[in-house]
């Protein structure tokens, strides 16, 4: 008898060890229905990478169905090097909200072989606004024909755009810049993890003056409100 339930533990065991290894992995739309502080398992793509530190990663990932933000997933610097855009990986961790970006969090991930996937940016222009542009959180998008407005830093002087977003910080730090449509302005900001000050958009934003017409891609990150991450300014006009 002691035999038998010896025999029984032991294939309970395996066939626990072998619904962890094999757990499924969400749909998006199961994704944003899962409630915050929950574990979610979702297989994605990576679309750039933002930093690297202490065995941490904060990526951008998306499918053809919606984009996730990793934040500080559990990842070997020799493994940050395979997260290469359109790498497919499959992620594990915390669904959470921080002043209204959601995210996946104490995350870890595994490579998957086989298909890879870089998207396209999406024309959010005419998102903008609207209750449909949180839908589109963290994906790679685009924004067409606005106007660059003047940015105040803390002691009130204007400026195409500001080191940090009160305009106290230097060369090297986050940029903010304000650009608007139809009347409305909106807050852009280059993350300096994502885009350093050696990259073309940082060059970019530097040089821009109030009243251009520009063109821009980047992420659709959330701070309190709308707060695009930008990796690519053309001026048009």
């Amino acid at each position: 008898m002691k035999k038998i339930v010896t025999m029984l533990s032991a294939l309970v065991l395996t066939l626990a060890l072998a619904g962890c290894g094999s757990e499924k992995a969400m749909t998006y739309d199961e994704y944003v229905a899962a409630e915050l502080e929950t574990k979610v398992v979702v297989d994605t793509y990576v679309q750039a990478k933002q930093s690297w530190w202490q065995d941490e990663a904060t990526i951008y990932t998306q499918d053809k169905d919606g984009a996730y933000f990793v934040y500080k997933m559990a990842c070997s610097e020799k493994d940050y090097e395979k997260l290469v855009p359109g790498t497919k990986i499959r992620v594990t961790g915390i669904k959470k909200e921080w002043e209204g970006e959601v995210e996946i969090m104490e995350g870890t991930f595994k490579i998957l072989k086989g298909d890879t996937y870089v998207a396209e940016p999406a024309d959010a222009t005419a998102w903008l606004g609207t209750d449909d542009l949180i839908k589109h959180q963290n994906e790679f998008v685009s924004f067409k024909g606005m106007t660059v407005e003047a940015s105040e830093d803390a002691d009130g002087n204007e400026a195409a755009f500001l080191y940090g977003y009160d305009g106290s910080g230097q060369d090297g730090d986050d940029l903010y810049f304000n650009a608007s449509l139809d009347g409305q302005t909106y807050t852009f900001t280059v993350e300096s993890y994502l885009c350093d000050k050696t990259t073309p958009v940082y060059a970019a934003v530097k040089n821009l003056k109030v009243g251009d017409k520009i063109d821009m891609e980047g992420f659709l990150y959330w701070y309190q409100n709308v707060n695009p991450h930008i990796t690519s300014v053309t001026v048009v006009e």
